[in-house]
């Protein structure tokens, strides 16, 4: 291989990660996005209600509201018990 192949091969790497870090940070605003969070809620809420109805619990949309807020509180605070493991955790590795 002479060297312009290899440079042509060092570049199409680069180019490469350049695309995956693109992707990653993509996805990492993507799961700190208010609309992601706004989602999840959502969608937990109507899950949780159709359940409840079905189940004739009592007051189903006061009561579906409890699971939903629950799972966005703890879907926020796995951030910073991450941010905990990394430092006292991962880098004793």
């Amino acid at each position: 291989m002479n060297i312009e192949q290899k440079i042509k091969r060092i570049e199409q790497q680069v180019q490469q990660i350049a695309e995956r870090n693109q992707r990653v940070e993509g996805d990492k605003a993507w799961e700190l996005s208010w609309i992601r969070k706004a989602l999840v809620f959502v969608l937990t809420y109507i899950v949780v209600l159709i359940v409840f109805l079905i189940a004739k619990i009592p007051k189903p949309f006061i009561n579906a509201l409890v699971p939903a807020v629950a799972f966005v509180v703890s879907t926020l605070t796995v951030g910073l018990f991450k941010k905990i493991w990394l430092k006292y955790s991962y880098k004793k590795q």
